[in-house]
């Protein structure tokens, strides 16, 4: 904002917050003629200017408030990462010794796993259709292939010391791979 804006502002010497107040302005200030238009829009320039200002300087502050808040939780995610993977080794450890500790309960929270066998899992859907197509298996296409229909058909063998997923004749699968079994660890507060 100029000096000629600040001076515009200063003159003006009236803040509108209310309708009622824009209706007392507009009994008080009417424009009439052409030096009255000249003198609203010095005012609207100027009001519009300091408005702006406003923003910059808010959108400033925002962005140093964003910037010290990552700086201060940086510290406590890597805090918290650190104890969570206490949490699951302990765990870890735990479900080894026994295999039913699923859940580890205290007063302040709980440590959880879950585990999934064993499953197909898409790795070239394009394979995969022209597996589909090439055995007249239509009932697993749509646009593309119907996957959890197709998946419950299929099984997890091991060849020559790999496992592979084949169909219900026994035949390998293309573009399907075998996801490993896995624990996954939750911790609740």
């Amino acid at each position: 904002m100029n000096q000629l804006q600040v001076a515009e502002l200063d003159d003006l010497g009236v803040e509108v917050t209310t309708v009622e107040e824009q209706e007392e302005l507009k009994q008080r200030f009417q424009i009439t003629n052409i030096e009255s238009l000249n003198w609203a829009f010095r005012k609207v320039s100027a009001l519009q200017s300091k408005a702006k200002e406003i923003e910059t300087l808010a959108a400033a502050e925002k962005q140093r408030i964003d910037q010290w808040a990552v700086s201060e939780l940086k510290p406590i995610e890597n805090s918290l990462d650190f104890f969570k993977q206490l949490i699951t080794e302990y765990h870890s450890k735990q479900l080894e010794a026994d295999p039913k500790a699923k859940t580890i309960s205290t007063p302040y929270g709980k440590s959880k796993t879950r585990k999934t066998s064993a499953q197909p899992e898409k790795a070239n859907e394009e394979d995969i259709l022209q597996y589909v197509f090439e055995n007249n298996l239509d009932e697993f296409v749509k646009s593309s292939v119907k996957w959890v229909d197709l998946k419950k058909t299929l099984k997890i063998v091991e060849i020559s010391g790999e496992k592979v997923v084949v169909d219900e004749n026994g035949q390998i699968v293309p573009g399907v791979t075998v996801k490993p079994e896995s624990i996954s660890y939750s911790v609740e507060v």
